[in-house]
This record gives structure tokens, C-alpha cells and sequence, in this order.
């Protein structure tokens, strides 16, 4: 089936339409990449996804989910059928190597609306995000199907696959395809870093049999260790394998069962479900674009275990770049805007590897001098309040801060601007519904929210048009006592009680009064209410938006000005954050 034959809702059809069987094509069916799917296809973007397995993979290799990817799974409609694949709040402890303890890491707070550390089974997961293509009639899924090779012209991008498989042409293609990516070997870009030579042995076990809901990981010289809870009864152990240890040695079943040993006191009983040998890798590619061809997920970059983001991170991927891709096939904006996902994308994934490199480096040295002078730093750091604090509460965590891209900062460039990271979702209130979630009441696309004003009238009918032409959502925030009122009311503009108390200690902090929000719900401006058609403006231009919001004109700024929008506003701010659960009554 061609888009031109198929599109039915879409707007309108552009020259290109008629030459392509799809818009987007996705290579890998793994989390990345049915998560990718799952957000174009809310926006009817006709997606096909092949992967060369015959099915999706069978066990678990990420174990941790974090809020914003709970956060993503909820702006695709899915975090229902995800929750009960969790273990919310887990805890993680880190012990030395006479079991005393080096750090606890039990973030207190959900500013985005959900736990921060959650234990989960993987392939229950990817099967929910599978099972939530079938909602869409504009994309498919087609496994038993390895891309050979793709050819790249002005207007799209034909993919031909081994066994004789008919080739498909596409307007873009997607690599999800894994560490070994085929579509960053076609693409010519580097890997570049690093492959740890130490190895781990990786043991999967059905009926824990320790039974408690959280992780920890052993700092021990002899043998550091990890032992993970992830549901259903599933526990995961992990044992560094020493450098005269052979694969072999360790893949033996006796090996194994004097590992597990280690932990439990009975070995031979533990059901295992599999185990494998394993290395770390910390490597990212060069570009996550060339042209029509883009990486995200593991094909973009790999990092080690120890933050457990290798896998959040290739869906933080998806959510910055689906309503980028949407947007550009949609018209709704040019070609130029899909370059700001290797900005804004490939600077924050280069952190998060480096965290995790780092926090490897310190929990697994096996020289018992090193790791002893490492005990003492820690357990003396560990009574300084702050810095308790600080591992406590995971403020160490990297997290998005783009000051480029698809983002408008002001003239002063604050380092504390809110502009370029991610707002905060607490439980609002309606009229109608009580104890909502923000995001649920934003919608999946773009959003202006107020502080208590009217927003048609801070925005201006011209601007006030075109955000409502790209399907934005206007909200207006108020304190519950003013929930009532209805002098200003308006049809288009949903007024929402802060219930909590959340969104006005956000706002107490901050200058700013006018926010605009990205689909990903990434600040891309924010002002007083006096600069809001400035800013409004400014966006119009740094996200290359069209003018008629879905004129299939390609967008692109023309007055030769860098993408960083500027917009002469005076700001200074601090974050702050709000905390809230899924419960809605």
C-alpha cells in the first residue's frame, strides 16, 4: 500500500507522496523502535517496522525503567498495560566487601509523575509496546526481514532486504537495529569508545529465591556481584568473571551454581531460567543523523550497566525524535528540525555513558588497596548530609538541559532557565475530573500553558491561530480556590486546579508565566505574559515550523540565522519539582 493510497486523514499530499510505500521505515522491533512506532502511529504516520528475528526477544536484558520513561509510555496511552510488569520505587543498595553499606539510592520525589527507580521484566514490556501497534492502522510490523542494504535519493530512501523480499521506499529510515547496527554500517558513521575486558556472568532465576523487592550491588574485591529483583519472581544475579576464568568455566552449570552460592544458601535448588556471559561497553556514534538515515537506541550508543539507563535511554531517543519525524511528514514543519535530534540527543546519551563508566570504575575494583582506600572516601562522604543527600536521592542522575536545538532561550542564557528541560506533571484538577495527570489533559502534541491569565489574550488572536493549527493545547493553571470561576472561560482553553500545590511552587521559583511544550514535554520557550507573542514568534521560526501547520512547504529559516532562538527576556531561576502518583479517584 502506497501513503498516496492510503493516507486518508492526512491534510495534504505533497509531490513526494506519490513515490514512497511508506514514511517511515523502523529497522529493529525493540524497545526503541516500537516505542518510535508507537508515537508516529497516534500521529497517523504510516510506519512499517522490520526486524531480521522471527519474533521479538524472549529475556529480559534492561531491568530498570525510570519516570521518564513511564513518563513516555504514558504519553503513548500504554502505561496502564506496563505498571503491572514493576516494582515501583525499588531501592538500591551498595555494600562493601564485609557487608557494610556503602549507598542507598531511594529517590523520594515523582516531579514527572511517576517513581524514579522501577524494577521490570523486560519482554513483558516490549510485548505490551508490540501489542499496542495493533491500534494503528498506518503501521505495520514485519519480522523474519534483515535489511541488506538502502539507497538514499533527493525524495526518499529505498530499503532492500535479504531472501528476496520486496524492497520498500520511505521518506526516512530509522536504525533500532542494536549494537551491531547494519543501518549505522550503511550510514558510514564511526562507534567510537571503548569495550571493557572485564566480563560478567548474567543469571536469570524464576521463583526468587530471596524474595525481597529491591537490588543491591556488592563492591566486593574478591568477586563484585549484582542481585537485582525484577517482578513476577524474577530475580537477576550478576558475577564478574576473574581474567583466568575461561567462557567456557563460566557457562558450566557447576560454575553457575557456585556463584549463586554466594547469595543463597541453597544453589542447586534456584530455578534458573538462563545464563549467559557478557561485556560492558561505553560507545556512542558519531552522528545519530546522515541525511534520510538516523540511529536511535543501542545502534546510536551503548553504555555499561551500573545506572541502569542503557535501555531509558534508547526510549528518551524515541521521545525526542518521533514528534520531530511526525511533525516533518505531517508538513507541520521542515526538514531542518530532525538535525536538533542528534543536538539535543547525542551531548546527553555522551553523559549518561560516562556516568555509568565512572560508577563502574569505582564499584568493581578487585585490588583490595584500592578498594579499601574507596570504602573509606565513601563512608566518610556518607555523613555529610548533603552529599547523603545527594546519592540518596539520585541528583547525580544527568538530565535533559538542551541549551540548543529546538529550544528558545533568552538573551541572558541563565544556566538555570527552565528553558530546554523537562516540566514537571503533579495531579491536577478539572470541573469535570479529579486527580488527573497533567500530561493526560496536555494532550500528545504541543501545549501553551499559563500561570492565571487568560491565554487567548496574552497570546494574541494571530498567535493563539497558528499553535491552535498545529493541534496544540491551551491550558490555563490556577489555584483550586479560583477552580470555580468562570470569567475566563474560554471553549479552546482548559482550566485545571493545582491541586496539589505543585505547579504554583514551580512557578514561584521561576519568572516565567507563558510555557510552551514540546510533545516530549521539553520547555521550548518560556516568558512572562507580556513577551508571549515574541516567543511565540521566535518558536515559529527555531522549530521550523510551517506557517499553515500542515502546508507540506519544507519550513526551513531563510534569513540565515543559527537555530538557537534568542529572545531579549531577562531571566534567573532554580528548579523545583512536584510529586505525584498514578492513582486517579
Amino acid at each position: 500500500m502506497t501513503v498516496a493510497a492510503a493516507k486518508g486523514d492526512r491534510d495534504t499530499e505533497t509531490d513526494a507522496d506519490a513515490d514512497v510505500d511508506v514514511d517511515v521505515v523502523i529497522v529493529g522491533a525493540g524497545p526503541s523502535g516500537l516505542t518510535l512506532a508507537n508515537i508516529l502511529g497516534l500521529q497517523g504516520v504510516h510506519t512499517l517496522v522490520v526486524d531480521e528475528r522471527d519474533t521479538l526477544i524472549d529475556y529480559p536484558r534492561g531491568v530498570g525503567l525510570d519516570d521518564e520513561s513511564l513518563r513516555t509510555f504514558q504519553s503513548i496511552g500504554l502505561v496502564d498495560r506496563v505498571l503491572p510488569h514493576t516494582v515501583p520505587n525499588q531501592i538500591l543498595r551498595f555494600f562493601d566487601g564485609n557487608r557494610r553499606l556503602l549507598a542507598e539510592m531511594a529517590p523520594p520525589d515523582a516531579r514527572f509523575g511517576w517513581p524514579k527507580r522501577n524494577g521490570f521484566v523486560q519482554p513483558m514490556v516490549d510485548a505490551e509496546l508490540h501489542s499496542g501497534l495493533d491500534r494503528f492502522d498506518c503501521v505495520e510490523v514485519r519480522f523474519g526481514h534483515r535489511m541488506h542494504t538502502c539507497v538514499e535519493t533527493t525524495n526518499g530512501v529505498t530499503v532492500e532486504f535479504a531472501d528476496g523480499q520486496p524492497a520498500v521506499r520511505a521518506r526516512y529510515v530509522v536504525g533500532c537495529d542494536g549494537g551491531r547496527s547494519a543501518t549505522r554500517r550503511l550510514m558510514g558513521v564511526s562507534f567510537d569508545g571503548t569495550t571493557s575486558s572485564t566480563r560478567w556472568l548474567v543469571v536469570d532465576c524464576a521463583n526468587d529465591p530471596l524474595g525481597h523487592p529491591n537490588s543491591e550491588v556488592g563492591a566486593d574485591p574478591r568477586r563484585p556481584y549484582v542481585s537485582i529483583a525484577i517482578a513476577h519472581g524474577i530475580r537477576r544475579f550478576e558475577f564478574m568473571i576473574h581474567p583466568d576464568e575461561t567462557d567456557e568455566e563460566a557457562d558450566d552449570p557447576a560454575f553457575v551454581r557456585r556463584m549463586l552460592g554466594q547469595l543463597v544458601p541453597y544453589p542447586e535448588r534456584v530455578d534458573m531460567i538462563r545464563h549467559r556471559v557478557y561485556t560492558h561497553h561505553s560507545r556512542i556514534a558519531s552522528s545519530f543523523r546522515k541525511g534520510r538515515l538516523m540511529l536511535a537506541g543501542d545502534a546510536a550508543h551503548l553504555m555499561p550497566v551500573w545506572q541502569g539507563q542503557g535501555y531509558n535511554s534508547g526510549i528518551r531517543d524515541a521521545a525526542n525524535l518521533g514528534w520531530k519525524l511526525a511533525a516533518v511528514v505531517t508538513g507541520k514543519a521542515g526538514d531542518d528540525l530532525l538535525d536538533t535530534y542528534d543536538t539535543e540527543r547525542r551531548k546527553h546519551a555522551r553523559a549518561m555513558i560516562d556516568l555509568s563508566t565512572m560508577v563502574g570504575r569505582v564499584i568493581s575494583p578487585t585490588n583490595r588497596r584500592v578498594a579499601a582506600l574507596r570504602d573509606r572516601v565513601i563512608h566518610a562522604a556518607s555523613v555529610v548530609p548533603s552529599l547523603k543527600r545527594y546519592v540518596l536521592e539520585m541528583r547525580f542522575k544527568p538530565m535533559p538541559r538542551y541549551q540548543q536545538g529546538a529550544v528558545c532561550h533568552t538573551e541572558s542564557g541563565s544556566p538555570n532557565s527552565p528553558t530546554g528541560t523537562l516540566f514537571i506533571q503533579p495531579r491536577v484538577d478539572t470541573r469535570d475530573t479529579q486527580n488527573a495527570m497533567l500530561d493526560d489533559l496536555l494532550g500528545s502534541g504541543f501545549a501553551v500553558l499559563c500561570w492565571s491569565n487568560n491565554l487567548r489574550a496574552v497570546l494574541g488572536e494571530p498567535a493563539f491561530g497558528r499553535w491552535k493549527a498545529l493541534g496544540a493545547r491551551f491550558v490555563e493553571a490556577r489555584p483550586m480556590t479560583q477552580l470555580p470561576w468562570t470569567g475566563h472561560d474560554d471553549p479552546e482553553v482548559v482550566i485545571v486546579g493545582d491541586r496539589t500545590g505543585a505547579l504554583k511552587s514551580w512557578f514561584d521559583v521561576y519568572p516565567d508565566s507563558v510555557l510552551f511544550l514540546r510533545p516530549d514535554r521539553c520547555i521550548a520557550g518560556a516568558c512572562i505574559a507580556q513577551r508571549a507573542p515574541e516567543m511565540s514568534e521566535a518558536l515559529t521560526r527555531v522549530l521550523h515550523l510551517t506557517q499553515g501547520g500542515g502546508s507540506g512547504t519544507d519550513g526551513a529559516t531563510t534569513d540565515g540565522k543559527s537555530d538557537r532562538a534568542v529572545l531579549h527576556v531577562a531571566q534567573s531561576a532554580s528548579e523545583s519539582s512536584g510529586t505525584v502518583t498514578r492513582t486517579t479517584r
